[in-house]
């Protein structure tokens, strides 16, 4: 059986520096964008350590030489729209051969029920790691249902990577796959203190897809 719930706070001090500007009520939107993307080529690294590669003979201009190459089926990165495509490039940068899907997820506002409106995503996910990009785990609504749909598509092996997380958000995704046969990870860049009475997370740094792109009525 896969470990329970895994969860990797990134340490280094790259990612400290870029998330403490993307904090900044100052940091305007096309220097959200900039450091967004930097950053999440960074979680990027840490979030593949484990990604499935077979060995491959390769010639050098000196001799042969064994190594690797990314395994097939291959991996998805599945960005949650809007926010989640601020984080798309800097991952295919790093995957420039995965393969994408969208998930269009909104939350109301009230309520903090999740519903989806948008679904790119393949029918049989058998076989496949998938890499699902969200900046916030607030409530861990959101991501509890899209990783819910990923599994029912076949995933085993999901990896959510987030800007920022809460411990609210965290404790949900724990209740809700602890204890099921499958492999869930979350990397983050931090780990803050709580949710607020609006379901924001404290201090965080505001809605991420409205720092992203601007606010839309």
């Amino acid at each position: 059986m896969p470990d329970s719930l895994r969860i990797h706070v990134a340490d280094h001090p790259l990612i400290a520096h870029k998330l403490t500007t993307l904090r900044d009520v100052r940091t305007d939107s096309p220097t959200f964008r900039r450091l967004a993307d930097e950053l999440v080529a960074l979680l990027a690294y840490e979030a593949t350590r484990g990604i499935r590669v077979e060995q491959v003979a390769v010639s050098t201009p000196v001799a042969p030489a064994m190594g690797v190459k990314l395994a097939d089926p291959r991996p998805i990165v599945v960005p949650i729209l809007r926010a989640g495509l601020g984080m798309l490039d800097g991952m295919m940068r790093l995957l420039p051969t995965a393969e994408v899907g969208f998930l269009g997820m909104i939350r109301d506002e009230e309520s903090l029920t999740v519903s989806t409106y948008a679904d790119r995503v393949p029918q049989s996910l058998a076989g496949r790691q998938v890499f699902l990009l969200d900046p916030m785990l607030a409530t861990g609504g959101t991501l509890v249902d899209a990783i819910n749909l990923l599994l029912g598509r076949g995933a085993t092996d999901v990896t959510a990577i987030c800007l920022l997380a809460a411990p609210e958000g965290l404790e949900r995704l724990r209740r809700a796959f602890d204890d099921r046969d499958v492999a869930v990870t979350v990397v983050t860049a931090g780990l803050d203190e709580r949710l607020n009475d609006k379901g924001y997370i404290v201090p965080g740094l505001g809605d991420a897809g409205d720092r992203l792109y601007g606010v839309v009525g």
